[in-house]
């Protein structure tokens, strides 16, 4: 049980006539200080009641309580403070975690339902940038935080490889263009291409004219528009995989916006039979005022489909696949208004189980307070990032540690989960500046410095040759330990959190204060002094590096044994 349960019972024993058993917990608090206990109730609700100043029925609580519980109740002015009894619960915590390991903190929230996540969705023929990182890791870790809760995620790369902008590379490549300079640097030069297109279209807007008629030939199949894009198709995945590797990243499905070509007409003709399609200037929308939003364009003047036709066909496919439990789109803030109307469509075509589609955003990465635009060719190049964090990280292990083995493993594990944790570790409804020296640091808050922790306490279990066992008695009773016992008692609720709030932030920030809490724990305790309470200290720190790793894990970050 936890604290809170048994202050609340023991409270509840002699007010049970007054108050019901979840008011008392309800009305539980926790100390700002520890010199205050681990638990407070306070007696106000009860003046009332009883016709009596507050600190004087706490007086009169403290003595009708059962206090085997507890090391000590005390009673300051209108508050019963609990001290609860550290070896029973130490004891309790610590053999928990060391029989469940790893899956301390588990649930079956999602009885082994599917849930598909929409995330990182590059587009074709463009770099992954940082302004990709966001999604990619947020999704990642909102999958792994789900599937620890009792879901199956379903990691779906939602490519952008479809739309006028291919018209306009198409444009841009047979103008300018060579096959040997797109085969020497594939997305390079498909980039140059796209920046060039968009500077000589201000100084000549008929360009884009070109390049709307061009995508209208890929998609009536004209087969050098078609050899074209999937050329660029091909040649752009190739670059993306090496990325993913790198953030130790796969999906499920690749299925982006051209699988979905084909799927539009049923779309439209769904909402022709329920007579939902109005026509607009030359256009067809539906008109959504009964949700106070603006009518959804379908489909345009000149016959296009547009993103909200592809991802009304996404959504039905995904429904008929996998069948879903809910359906995630970790998306930037900027779609949020996208998503209220494609909800709203679906609603309105009948399909309730648009109301388990959740669109999931997020703040921008900027870089020296500016926004990041492929466009106008401000891009800062995800795998360049990834690659200065590593040569970071190997430089600071060069002068630590030289002669550490697998140095260069490390340092890879170590500079890009520097870069991963950064974000993570950041509301992700934040908008945040990204600066590398910060990012790669061993102190402070950051990737590392959990990372570090992590290895640190290894190296004690491994010098002392400790081998936990759930059924020894490995209670504590010291200040110290039971600041960390009390967090690791409170992980699982983190875990849901978390889950509920689809927010790894919740837990790089429990990782941080893990890390600290041991750090703290290490600087003032003798670990290792031979005396009786030697192994229940060492269970102790075993426990830490279970939660530490489960953290760094569930946020996609690898966690080294040596530093």
């Amino acid at each position: 049980m936890k604290n809170k349960e048994v202050v609340a019972k023991a409270v509840f024993d002699v007010v049970k006539d007054d108050l019901t058993l979840e008011q008392v917990e309800r009305l539980l608090e926790n100390p700002k200080s520890a010199a205050h206990g681990d638990v407070a109730f306070p007696a106000f609700s009860l003046a009332k009641i009883y016709r009596k100043a507050p600190q004087q029925i706490a007086s009169e609580l403290a003595e009708k309580i059962d206090d085997t519980s507890f090391e000590k109740i005390e009673v300051v002015g209108p508050y019963l403070n609990f001290f609860m009894n550290k070896k029973q619960v130490s004891q309790e915590v610590l053999s928990t975690v060391i029989d469940q390991g790893e899956h301390y903190g588990d649930f079956n929230l999602g009885n082994d339902n599917n849930v598909p996540i929409d995330m990182s969705s590059p587009n074709i023929a463009k770099p992954i940038s940082m302004g990709h990182l966001r999604s990619t890791v947020i999704g990642n870790s909102i999958a792994l935080i789900l599937q620890k809760v009792g879901y199956q995620p379903v990691k779906i790369n939602h490519l952008g490889d479809w739309g006028t902008q291919f018209g306009k590379l198409i444009v841009a490549y047979k103008k300018w263009g060579t096959e040997e300079e797109v085969r020497n640097n594939p997305i390079g030069e498909l980039l140059r291409l796209y920046v060039e297109f968009h500077e000589k279209a201000e100084e000549d807007p008929s360009l884009e004219e070109e390049g709307r008629a061009a995508f209208r030939r890929l998609e009536n199949g004209e087969e050098e528009a078609v050899r074209l894009w999937q050329w660029f198709r091909a040649e752009s995945l190739k670059e993306f995989d090496k990325i993913y590797n790198m953030l130790g990243i796969t999906f499920d499905s690749y299925k982006g916006e051209a699988f979905y070509e084909d799927k539009m007409d049923e779309i439209v003709e769904l909402l022709e039979e329920k007579h939902l399609l109005k026509e607009d200037q030359g256009a067809e929308i539906v008109d959504l005022s009964a949700y106070d939003l603006n009518p959804a364009l379908i489909k345009k003047r000149d016959g296009g489909t547009l993103y909200i036709t592809r991802d009304m066909a996404a959504a039905l496919y995904r429904k008929r696949t996998y069948d879903f439990a809910k359906s995630l789109y970790v998306v930037g803030n900027e779609q949020s208004y996208h998503f209220k109307q494609l909800k709203a469509v679906l609603k309105e075509m009948g399909f309730d189980w648009s109301d388990d589609m959740h669109h999931i955003p997020f703040g921008l990465i900027t870089k020296d307070g500016k926004k990041l635009s492929t466009r106008k060719g401000k891009v800062v190049l995800l795998e360049e990032v990834l690659n200065d964090a590593i040569q970071s990280a190997q430089d600071q292990i060069a002068e630590k540690n030289p002669s550490l083995e697998n140095k260069e493993e490390i340092a890879k594990q170590v500079g890009v989960g520097a870069v991963i944790f950064h974000d993570l570790k950041n509301d992700r409804l934040n908008t945040f500046d990204f600066t590398l020296d910060e990012v790669v640091r061993f102190e402070g808050e950051t990737g590392p410095y959990v990372q570090y922790t992590y290895a640190r306490a290894m190296s004690i279990l491994r010098k002392a040759s400790f081998i936990p066992d759930k059924k020894k008695n490995y209670a504590l009773d010291d200040a110290d330990s039971w600041e960390i016992v009390k967090f690791i008692q409170g992980y699982p609720e983190m875990v849901l959190e978390a889950a509920e709030k689809y927010e790894p932030s919740v837990v790089a920030k429990h990782a941080i204060r893990l890390a600290q809490a041991f750090n703290k724990y290490y600087g003032n305790t003798r670990i290792l002094a031979e005396d009786d309470q030697q192994e229940a200290r060492l269970a102790l720190v075993h426990v830490v590096t279970v939660l530490l790793k489960e953290d760094l894990h569930l946020l996609g970050l690898q966690a080294p044994e040596r530093m």
